[in-house]
């Protein structure tokens, strides 16, 4: 009769027999484990702690500590303006990534078929395409003599045509096209999950349509909202192509000004504590937003 081996009890090595052993065949050992993760780990230690290690020193020791980079950011009203409208246009970009985005995900996840194959692929070749592209058609359609000041020109609106490009209601406009699908598709994610049983208990109960999705559907649904809203504020905020191409010298945003520091005015320091403040920004909006949410009965699945 085999004994099994107790965790407490330590092998050759010093170390405890789960560390090499599982009870398990469906379970691995803390050294399996840990091996199988060390990649990651590597990848993640390489490629996302030490640059954001080195980026916070640039802009504290250069070569001493100094904290004039970060006063200079208050001090001067250009920068503290550019990271304002940064965050307006990031959150600008997600709610109305969410007005348009979440019918579609309810639409996907309602409908079958081949109307919902078509939906689909609407939605992927969007996210499919470059930035880049799409950013220039954008400019074709927004610009002086484009199609939309083209159409308003033929039916009389306008003689002359209306400035849209460089503006700052082309930048959302355009970014608000790029990063719908990143909100579109976690909310579809959610809504797939919710078992029609729910919806359909009750309106046996009593409810309407629209009570039933209030109560019902848009709760159980806000961990893919979550998701989608994190995504397009933090991608929203990096943004750099469309802001520098459809976007002017008013329209100025966090991603822009950091490149301009790097490239034309290498300034590194400054550089470095215009990107550390956008990434404590970052984290204090979305641990803020995530606490209202979790609020919510609906989004206790996540935690």
């Amino acid at each position: 009769m085999i004994a099994m081996a107790d965790p407490a009890v330590k092998n050759r090595t010093g170390m405890p027999d789960g560390w090499f052993a599982s009870r398990s065949a469906g379970h691995y050992s803390h050294a399996v484990a840990l091996a199988l993760l060390s990649p990651f780990l590597v990848l993640l230690l390489l490629g996302f702690l030490y640059p954001i290690a080195y980026l916070v020193k640039l802009s504290l020791f250069s070569p001493q500590f100094d904290l004039s980079h970060y006063r200079r950011m208050f001090e001067e009203p250009l920068y503290l303006e550019v990271m304002l409208r940064t965050v307006k246009v990031a959150l600008v970009v997600m709610i109305a990534s969410f007005m348009l985005g979440y019918p579609i995900a309810y639409v996907m996840a309602r409908i079958k078929g081949r109307l919902a194959a078509v939906v689909t692929v609407c939605v992927l070749i969007a996210l499919w395409s470059p930035i880049l592209v799409r950013s220039y058609a954008w400019i074709v359609l927004l610009q002086r003599n484009g199609v939309i000041n083209r159409v308003f020109r033929e039916t009389g609106v306008t003689e002359t045509g209306f400035k849209i490009l460089y503006t700052e209601g082309a930048v959302m406009l355009a970014m608000t096209h790029v990063l719908m699908p990143f909100m579109i598709l976690p909310i579809f994610a959610a809504l797939r999950s919710i078992p029609p049983d729910y919806v359909q208990a009750a309106r046996n109960l009593g409810a309407g349509p629209v009570t039933a999705f209030v109560r019902v559907t848009l709760p159980l649904s806000l961990p893919g909202v979550f998701a989608g809203s994190v995504m397009c504020f933090i991608l929203a905020l990096g943004f750099y192509v469309t802001p520098a191409l459809i976007g002017g010298p008013g329209t100025l945003m966090a991603a822009t000004l950091i490149g301009q520091q790097v490239t034309v005015l290498l300034d590194w320091p400054f550089a470095a504590a215009l990107a550390t403040m956008l990434l404590v920004l970052t984290l204090l909006l979305v641990l803020a937003f995530r606490r209202v949410l979790a609020a919510n009965r609906g989004f206790q699945g996540v935690n």
